[in-house]
């Protein structure tokens, strides 16, 4: 029984996120039919900050999607390092890190992909997977409506897992969230802000940095910031016990907030939007098994802190396209494009957990990084600390273009 049809092989895409998106545009461009669904009743708008590196700028263009976007970043802007209790000093922001990327809101990437979608690809809302059955021939799916609760079976010659995290595609063709998930013992609350924030200029940003928790505020040249706040915990669990807001702000305890957290808390209490989840990470021996295949934070979840979420997704769309326009033979296409990613993205998880120094350091890692701060005001340590940032191997992986290694 095939499942092809006169406008080329059938895929299944699950999740209308950027790796989603992406891959549906890889796929029509390799002469598949895509049909992406959506568990929610519309599409997301809006979204944290994201850091567009090299590597997805490449991918980007080639999807048809890079003309949609462009660079937010504040570049006249000053990023402040700060304490709660109201001493301000020059500190290093997220355009610091090496790779130079183009900061960004996720819903601009995601944006950017939906109005390059040809008009023929289907998009389906309130749907899920229920259950996947493949074979030598194709794939099975079982899709519900989640408003109605009808259920339908369709035949595919692919399925694609975009859809994040906790995967459901990942769950039905592979097995429990137990066997791949790894926590970093990290939680995120990030959200968009409505304006300014207290007294913080519009185009400036700022960290305020104490052992195991941090506030981020990072600025834009045409939009209002974005807040990230980040701290360390032993018990993943207990966090989901009660809102966001609670818990985040028993996180950075008792004591007086200062102005710059203190109104940090409050529009955390206040937004309609939060990404409030713990960092995890997925790790897979495989991130493929017959014609089921994985994309994006289903497979290999580089986490926040790494910066190349977004880039590796668009990048690992953009191969699996490519790989599947140049064999025949899924099995070998999905084979050979694992292989040609997975060295790209074992560094990208190894960076992520580096980066936890980064962005939410213990008590040794903020001294080292404001020694780093005092070296950076002195000409000659200076000239040696931005060559080692904008020339070291992080700097060089992410702007590589996977496809054509």
């Amino acid at each position: 029984m095939t499942t092809e049809t006169e406008q080329g092989r059938r895929a299944l895409v699950v999740g209308l996120g950027i790796s989603g998106i992406g891959t549906a545009l890889g796929l029509k461009r390799a002469g598949w039919q895509p049909v992406l669904i959506e568990k929610a009743a519309q599409r997301r708008s809006g979204g944290y900050f994201v850091g567009l590196f090299g590597a997805g700028k490449t991918a980007a263009a080639r999807l048809g999607m890079l003309d949609g976007l462009h660079d937010r970043t504040a570049y006249d802007g000053v990023t402040y390092d700060m304490d709660r209790f109201g001493e301000w000093r020059y500190g290093l922001g997220f355009r610091d890190i090496p790779g130079e990327p183009w900061l960004m809101l996720r819903g601009d990437v995601e944006q950017a992909g939906f109005e390059a979608l040809p008009a023929d690809v289907e998009v389906r809302y309130a749907t899920v997977p229920t259950a996947i059955d493949q074979d030598d021939d194709g794939v099975t799916v079982t899709l519900r409506n989640t408003e109605d609760g009808t259920s339908v079976t369709e035949r595919f010659d692919l399925v694609v897992g975009a859809d994040g995290l906790r995967s459901t595609v990942r769950r039905l063709a592979f097995g429990p969230d137990e066997r791949y998930l790894r926590r970093l013992n990290y939680m995120i609350a990030a959200f968009q802000l409505p304006g300014g924030l207290d007294r913080l200029a519009l185009h400036d940003g700022c960290t305020l940095l104490e052992p195991d928790r941090s506030l981020w505020v990072f600025p834009f040249a045409d939009h209002a910031p974005t807040v990230l706040l980040g701290y360390r915990t032993d018990d993943v669990d207990a966090e989901f016990t009660e809102p966001p807001a609670v818990r985040v702000r028993k996180a950075f305890g008792p004591g007086p907030t200062g102005d710059m957290l203190g109104a940090a808390l409050e529009a955390l209490a206040t937004t309609d939007e939060l990404l409030f989840d713990s960092v995890e990470q997925v790790h897979m021996d495989r991130w493929h098994k017959g014609r089921v295949v994985l994309v994006g934070d289903s497979a290999w979840c580089v986490t926040l802190y790494a910066g190349m979420g977004v880039s590796a997704g668009l990048a690992g769309a953009d191969l699996l396209g490519s790989m599947l326009g140049r064999h025949g033979d899924v099995a070998r296409a999905l084979t050979e494009w694992e292989r040609r990613l997975r060295p790209y993205l074992s560094y990208y998880q190894h960076l992520g957990v580096q980066q936890t120094a980064v962005f939410t350091p213990n008590r040794k890692q903020i001294t080292v990084r404001r020694v780093m701060m005092k070296g950076m005001s002195m000409p000659v340590t200076s000239s040696v600390l931005r060559f080692m940032r904008t020339h070291n191997k992080s700097g060089r992986m992410k702007e590589f273009d996977i496809a054509r290694a």
